[in-house]
């Protein structure tokens, strides 16, 4: 029995998991509530690895690149495909919101004590001055991605440029990439349990009745995902990478499955890069980089819903939008996506930096904060998606991609 379970490949394991959660959380109701610290549990054993594994896959993805030219050329393409991704997103979500209308009509009471977050009290300027770390070990310990990048990218340069003398260090950083991912392994084995126990929780406390008063916002965001994952993703695999798209998607659906439990990018990391490496044949240098980078700066599911938000909450309100709001809503949807942390959540506190800038009241927010956990599941799991689509892409654009393993991703 053991010996079958280990020998089942995870993906299918995480699959009955998350099918076996959703009718155990509704046939239990919120007594699924007892059995949410599984999932908690592995949350944060997820996230342990995330900072660590950030730090010593960038740096031992860029000393494998080999000279500072070939880097730019590298991460160039990633940035040109993580904004072109994100600005179609962000348009995607404002069509969808046009179309359907959302919240025309819309009536709805606030929820008794709910807290509207603030919008962020910080500048263009200011975002990027903290995008240095004064501290780097201080930014390690708080769990701030975007320094961390930072930092690790420089570090990374700095051992590149520094030829013979960097050598020792470039191999310690390589060691520690090894060990981080032979650790996530090992956290793996976890992700069944976890993502049954999330799931449940999910199921038995939100049911379907909480879908019914939103269930066009609902529907439009998981429409929009599913067009991103359906057609914008596929195109890029085609005409970029020139790849079958089948074999993609059975590659990285143990990412998918670990994204849509946890409704976190950070925490689906470590499962991300393992599947590109070992199920989509990216080399440990391409997928290295572009997938830690992607964690935290590629946000597509994210752009689109906060589009959608947007509209929604002018509609609701009667506010008329003109064709400079359109801008700003496309503009700070997309900051705001690159600027939001990989963690359940985080897409509230950027809706107010988007509704800010186009004078929609910020209890929009609480129309939604009760089912926002259900919206980010989606968007989490396109996020992801959409960083192994732009490894492989970069991956077969370098020449570095194993094309024999990608195909036969279905068999890992």
């Amino acid at each position: 029995m053991l010996k079958a379970w280990f020998t089942t490949p995870l993906w299918k394991r995480v699959l009955a998991a998350l099918v076996l959660g959703i009718l155990a959380g509704l046939a239990l109701g919120e007594q699924a509530n007892a059995i949410r610290w599984i999932g908690d549990l592995f949350i944060r054993a997820i996230k342990m690895l995330v900072v660590p594994l950030i730090f010593f896959s960038l740096v031992s993805g860029i000393t494998a690149v080999g000279d500072i030219g070939r880097l730019g050329k590298v991460g160039g393409r990633a940035l040109l495909l993580f904004m072109g991704t994100a600005l179609i997103s962000v348009s995607l979500g404002m069509g969808l919101a046009t179309l359907a209308q959302p919240g025309e009509g819309l009536s709805i009471a606030l929820p008794a004590g709910s807290a509207v977050p603030e919008a962020p009290d910080q500048s263009l300027i200011a975002m990027i001055v903290g995008l240095v770390p004064e501290n780097p070990i201080m930014a390690m310990a708080q769990g701030s991605i975007l320094p961390v990048i930072v930092f690790s990218v420089l570090f990374g340069m700095a051992i590149l440029v520094s030829g013979e003398e960097g050598k020792p260090l470039a191999k310690a950083m390589n060691a520690g990439s090894v060990v981080m991912q032979n650790m996530t392994i090992f956290v793996m084995e976890l992700t069944p349990l976890g993502v049954f126990a999330l799931i449940a929780w999910v199921a038995g406390t939100f049911g379907f009745e909480a879908l019914v008063p939103l269930s066009k916002l609902v529907g439009l965001n998981y429409l929009g995902c599913a067009i991103i994952l359906g057609i914008v993703y596929p195109l890029i695999l085609k005409g970029i990478a020139r790849l079958p798209v089948r074999d993609f998607y059975r590659g990285i659906i143990d990412a998918q499955a670990v994204a849509f439990s946890t409704a976190s990018s950070n925490a689906a990391l470590p499962v991300t890069l393992r599947c590109v490496e070992r199920n989509l044949g990216v080399s440990n240098s391409i997928a290295s980089f572009t997938v830690a980078l992607g964690a935290t700066i590629n946000m597509n599911g994210t752009a689109m819903y906060l589009g959608v938000i947007a509209l929604f909450g002018a509609q609701a309100y009667g506010i008329e939008l003109s064709w400079f709001s359109y801008v700003m809503i496309a503009l700070t949807s997309t900051l705001g996506a690159i600027g939001a942390a990989g963690v359940p959540g985080s897409g509230l506190v950027m809706m107010s930096l988007v509704l800010a800038s186009i004078g929609v009241p910020l209890e929009t927010i609480a129309f939604v904060a009760g089912i926002n956990h259900l919206l980010d599941m989606a968007r989490t799991m396109t996020n992801v998606t959409g960083d192994a689509t732009v490894a492989v892409a970069v991956g077969r654009m370098a020449g570095e991609i194993d094309v024999e393993e990608y195909i036969s991703a279905d068999d890992v």
